[in-house]
């Protein structure tokens, strides 16, 4: 056996040309000159004088595709004959090409991508002239018993990286019985030669209990002993446990950031990822969000999942530093395409709510419904309302229901509900109120103050018992008193008797106080009706004023209505035309019909506003396009005297047939005045009922 005297890096090290043939020989100078293909015209010679070196060094030149056309199995070709001849290098080299395999290259100038491209076109001719130019093929397979037996003999010999190799074939039972006791014997004769993945793996060996008790102390000495060798996998590992201490390890946060960096130092994700952690901490090392961030997006950018994870957390919260919605948005869906659950529902809350990226209900449904197929409850119940409503998706109830249900069975309360009022009301499933039943009273179980609302209005709707009553009553007392404001407004309207039974107006002022003192603009409205009601007993018109007021700045149409005409008559308010118009045309705008048509007499008449018979003559028409009887005969009579519109008596014939359908009298009267009997009047209203 010729023993290997220089390493691969000795034979490529540069000297003098001057000394090249004496220190190296000839082959090894032409080599060393790149004239590759006289080198190999060399080793030939000296390979067939039985020069384990020459046939090794022709292997590399096909590995390396140095002056031939690269090719691992003609590489593994001369390995074997150097191998054979005992080149411990060669038997390395050979083992290792077993023991993963080597694929055939596809691409421009490919051998393998020739021979099917001819094989395609000539058929056995390309076949044979292939086997003349590649006669050992173009890939090798795996071989692990191959492996074992090259890889022993290249460990026999003493080499390092052998043992190391062959300690893990004989731990993972790879090509032989699984031996630890043999595993343990080859790492430690590798480890005795200070060869750092030999320390590294008697750390683990000891860590994990690997035919050993577990060590931590002893796996902490080989894992230090490889780190010193600069080993990054061995600096994470005793990073871990500085930062963790236990099993007779002290904590140390500064010597485990210390580890991290260099290991970082050689751009490994996880380093890097750990390193950022505890720089946005300041664990064991200075606080800095800038490097904190760039060591996380380092490890992102080669695709480590947690530091893509990490990196939307920190771009999502702002970590002492303003968020940065949109940055979020891009690492939430790289985490979202790697599958994460959570990130698929925030990329889908994201385009759904348009924060960090422009609003796109189509990418929301998608992203919702990805999370809800991986058992995502809330996504679930989102996509089951998109498919509910027809948002970003087709309207499909029955999809929608089955969604619902995944919510429901996820513990999603607001499902339960939903199932039960689409259960109630027969839309998109036949109706059974037994299963609405179920489901609502499945979603009070759990003790939710909207489930429990939605349940007593399901009791109190569906029956009039005096039992079903009672318990409407104590689920919507539980849930207001739960603070839960809607219960709260929903008890008080059943204590004024809006579900039947004997009213108790003032049982029910202080449920609605409750609700209109946390802000339930419902109940405002209702409380200022219950205070100005004086038959109410607890009639209080300065409480009444303050609480339609509220509900009127709010926005409620039919409290702004009210408010008005409280102005216009100085019922609990001073008398005050002009805030009364206001009123009336706030409630006017948002389609309250009676204020449309009060708003407008007002203007037209100039009461609280200069006069406009013209805008008048708009709010009349609004007011009877949506079915105002008093309305269509003002429009009518507007068009018959051509007051703030173009006359037109055809239009005003029919308006006033519009009124006189729903029995107006003065539409009658109008309309028997120009001509049309009392029967006439009535004729296309009883057409309809028809």
């Amino acid at each position: 056996m010729m023993p290997l005297t220089r390493s691969l890096l000795q034979w490529l090290r540069p000297v003098s040309s001057g000394s090249v043939e004496r220190r190296l020989g000839p082959a090894e100078a032409a080599f060393e000159r790149g004239h590759y293909l006289e080198a190999l015209k060399l080793w030939k010679r000296d390979s067939q004088n039985g020069d384990a070196e020459a046939d090794y060094r022709i292997g590399m030149l096909y590995a390396k595709n140095q002056g031939v056309v690269g090719s691992i199995p003609d590489a593994a070709v001369w390995y074997e004959r150097a191998a054979r001849r005992g080149h411990v290098e060669a038997q390395y080299q050979l083992g290792l090409i077993y023991l993963y395999g080597a694929n055939a290259s596809l691409g421009p100038n490919r051998p393998e991508t020739w021979r099917q491209s001819s094989a395609a076109r000539l058929g056995d001719t390309a076949s044979n002239v292939h086997h003349l130019v590649f006669p050992y093929g173009t890939s090798v397979a795996k071989d692990i018993s191959a492996a074992f037996r090259w890889i022993s003999a290249a460990a026999e010999a003493g080499k390092a990286e052998a043992q190391t190799i062959l300690g893990n074939l004989y731990s993972e039972g790879q090509g032989c019985t699984k031996d630890f006791a043999a595993a343990l014997r080859w790492y430690q004769a590798a480890a005795d030669q200070k060869f750092a993945p030999a320390e590294f793996a008697l750390g683990d060996v000891h860590y994990q209990g690997r035919g050993v008790p577990v060590d931590f102390a002893q796996a902490a000495i080989w894992y230090g002993k490889a780190a010193a060798q600069d080993h990054v996998r061995a600096q994470i590992a005793l990073a871990f446990m500085m930062l963790k201490g236990g099993a007779g390890m002290p904590e140390d946060p500064t010597e485990a950031a210390r580890l991290f960096q260099s290991a970082a130092a050689h751009d490994d994700p996880i380093a890097l990822y750990n390193i950022g952690l505890l720089r946005l901490g300041g664990r064991g090392v200075a606080k800095d969000l800038d490097r904190a961030e760039t060591a996380l997006r380092k490890a992102a950018r080669k695709d480590y999942f947690p530091a893509i994870q990490a990196l939307a957390e920190f771009y999502s919260h702002g970590a002492d530093a303003e968020p940065d919605l949109r940055e979020a948005a891009v690492w939430y869906e790289k985490a979202a395409e790697r599958g994460d659950v959570q990130a698929q529902f925030f990329v889908g809350r994201f385009h759904a709510t348009g924060v960090g990226v422009s609003p796109n209900i189509r990418q929301a449904a998608k992203w919702f419904e990805r999370a809800a197929e991986n058992g995502h409850a809330t996504a679930a119940f989102n996509v089951a309302i998109f498919y509910l409503n027809g948002s970003g998706v087709q309207r499909n109830v029955e999809v929608a229901i089955k969604w619902f249900e995944r919510a429901a069975d996820g513990g999603i309360n607001a499902a339960q509900v939903q199932l039960g009022k689409l259960y109630s009301t027969g839309v998109g499933v036949p109706k059974d109120q037994e299963m609405a039943s179920e489901w609502l009273s499945r979603a009070a179980d759990s003790g939710d103050p909207d489930a429990k609302t939605a349940y007593a209005l399901f009791l109190l709707h569906q029956d009039a018992s005096d039992e079903s009553v009672a318990r409407a009553h104590s689920l919507l007392a539980e849930a207001a008193e739960a603070g839960h404001p809607p219960a709260a407004f929903q008890l008080g309207a059943l204590k004024m008797g809006k579900f039947g039974g004997t009213a108790d107006m003032p049982g029910a002022a202080p449920w609605l106080t409750r609700a209109a003192d946390a802000g339930y603009v419902e109940a405002q409205y209702m409380l200022g009706l219950l205070h100005l009601d004086p038959k109410s007993g607890v009639g209080n018109a300065q409480a009444a004023s303050s609480w339609i007021a509220k509900a009127a700045r709010a926005g409620h149409a039919a409290a702004q209505f009210q408010l008005a005409v409280m102005y216009c008559t100085g019922a609990g308010v001073g008398l005050d035309l002009a805030e009364g118009v206001n009123w009336y045309e706030a409630a006017a705008e948002q389609g309250h019909t009676v204020a449309q048509y009060n708003l407008a007499v007002m203007l037209g008449k100039g009461q609280g506003r200069e006069a406009d018979v013209t805008k008048a003559m708009e709010w009349f028409q609004r007011a009877a396009e949506r079915g105002m009887a008093e309305a269509q005969v003002a429009v009518g009579d507007a068009l018959m005297s051509g007051r703030g519109i173009a006359q037109d008596r055809d239009a005003a014939v029919n308006w006033y047939q519009y009124a006189a359908r729903q029995r107006n009298e003065g539409a009658v009267r109008r309309l028997q005045s120009i001509g049309a009997t009392r029967d006439q009047a009535f004729t296309a209203e009883t057409e309809t009922l028809r």
